[in-house]
């Protein structure tokens, strides 16, 4: 007696736009999850709502992969140049994008949810939110890996 499971997804190849979703969709979701461990579990993460903290997920993930396409960009710039100096610049460009880029995304946060979201503590609230992106990266990477691990 062979039984038939109906199928939740397709078998079908998936296209570049329907894996693009997958990935940011996946990302924003993880973002979520750290976001809200942190508002519960540290007093220098605070969130009015769930929804709320969904709304600043969104905007952390689009504002991080627009800072990584800038990265990316000046970091191709370099690397076709030749020398030490290019090299130098390269990584001291990758770093002040990166590093400054926080401030950069801090600000738009604040401006974009006011109060809702407070990141508290240290230097106004820079070094927790530089752990929760930090951490952030750092999940997606973990889940990115075991999901290749998974072929």
């Amino acid at each position: 007696m062979s039984q038939s499971f109906p199928e939740a997804a397709s078998a079908e190849a998936i296209s570049t736009n329907q894996s693009l979703f997958l990935r940011y969709f996946t990302a924003i979701l993880i973002d979520l999850v750290v976001l809200n461990i942190f508002a519960e579990h540290w007093r220098h993460v605070m969130i009015d709502s769930f929804t709320m903290s969904l709304f600043v997920a969104v905007l952390l993930q689009v504002l991080l992969k627009l800072t990584l396409s800038i990265e990316h960009r000046v970091a191709g710039y370099f690397n076709a140049r030749s020398g030490t100096g290019a090299r130098i610049m390269r990584f001291v460009s990758a770093w002040a994008i990166l590093f400054l880029s926080k401030f950069v995304i801090l600000g738009a946060v604040k401006l974009a949810f006011g109060d809702s979201i407070v990141f508290g503590g240290p230097v106004h609230g820079v070094v927790a939110f530089i752990v929760v992106v930090v951490v952030m990266l750092a999940a997606e990477e973990v889940i990115v890996r075991f999901y290749r691990r998974l072929a």
